[in-house]
């Protein structure tokens, strides 16, 4: 039965979730069935939410970010998982002593599960809104199969790129063309993307062109360049600043944080998922990362 229980900031939780994306939730599932007390903390519009079509989750043939997250905080609810909306402002402590602080109130827990994701930068193309996750994607990984067999332009602003469009053409599309924006091409990449048989157009791109279906990318220059879908540059942001205050081992760039094969971090009782630790990132990824990482936090809480 769904938990309607309102959560006590004086009392000690097993573990508190931050996030509910796909890892959060598969931790909160898993900590919940072994009967742990968990609350999590969940802001509604995430990366995952807004994904239109993810199709190579396992048992789902295509599902919405929103419908399965909706999916999940009603299992983790069903199995006892509390959730706040509150935003988490900071974390501090560490294995079994972690401190909470959301929505001006202090929560205490003996393990933390951060899986709190990341945020896009968005293209400041007009019209980008209409078709982004239907026509307009980022991710290689994640959309590059909806590009199979349609006319594609790639937009980047760097030799990344070149790499990208020949990659799309090998796996995805014959009709490629690489829009190089605000960068001109070393001649030893232009030859590699003629050799490949990608056109290479230099501009800005300013604006998307369709109504109900993609036709275009206008450039300022006013040139037209068709096609049917979009690989455009994107960035992502950390969501991390609650964990500033913790003194975490992070990649090279100190962007990402490192984490063991159990996805813990550097802090003891401190596991990271998702974007916010190196590696991949997907939905199904992340969920498995939760399951480790709840599978870990169980087997130390009753020692097994």
């Amino acid at each position: 039965m769904a938990s309607t229980e309102v959560a006590d900031s004086d009392r000690l939780f097993d573990c508190i979730i931050v996030g509910g994306g796909p890892g959060g939730l598969q931790a909160g599932i898993h900590l919940g069935r072994y009967n742990f007390s968990v609350l999590m903390f969940h802001t509604p519009g995430g990366r995952t939410h807004h994904a239109k079509h993810i199709e190579n989750y396992l048992g789902l043939n295509t599902v919405s970010g929103g419908e399965l997250i909706e999916t999940g905080l009603s299992q983790a609810r069903r199995f006892g998982v509390l959730v706040e909306k509150a935003r988490v402002e900071r974390v501090t402590g560490q294995e079994g002593a972690f401190e909470v602080q959301a929505g001006g109130k202090l929560y205490r827990s003996r393990y933390v599960v951060a899986s709190s994701g990341a945020r896009e930068t968005i293209a400041p193309y007009k019209n980008l809104a209409r078709f982004f996750g239907t026509a307009y994607f980022t991710c290689l990984i994640c959309d590059g199969y909806r590009t199979t067999g349609k006319k594609l332009v790639v937009i980047d602003r760097s030799i990344n790129g070149v790499r990208t469009s020949i990659g799309m053409k090998q796996l995805f599309t014959q009709d490629v063309t690489f829009i190089a924006q605000g960068i001109k091409l070393n001649p030893h990449y232009a030859q590699l993307l003629s050799d490949e048989g990608i056109t290479l157009v230099e501009g800005k791109p300013e604006e998307l062109v369709g109504e109900s279906a993609l036709e275009g990318v206008r450039l300022a220059d006013g040139r037209v360049i068709p096609c049917e879908v979009i690989l455009g540059w994107g960035g992502i942001s950390m969501n991390d600043d609650y964990l500033q205050a913790l003194p975490l081992e992070r990649d090279a760039d100190e962007f990402k944080i490192v984490t063991s094969g159990v996805c813990e971090s550097s802090i003891p009782g401190l596991f990271v998922l998702g974007a916010l630790r190196q590696g991949h990132s997907q939905a199904i990824i992340s969920a498995g990362q939760g399951a480790e990482a709840a599978i870990e936090i169980s087997t130390r809480i009753v020692e097994i």
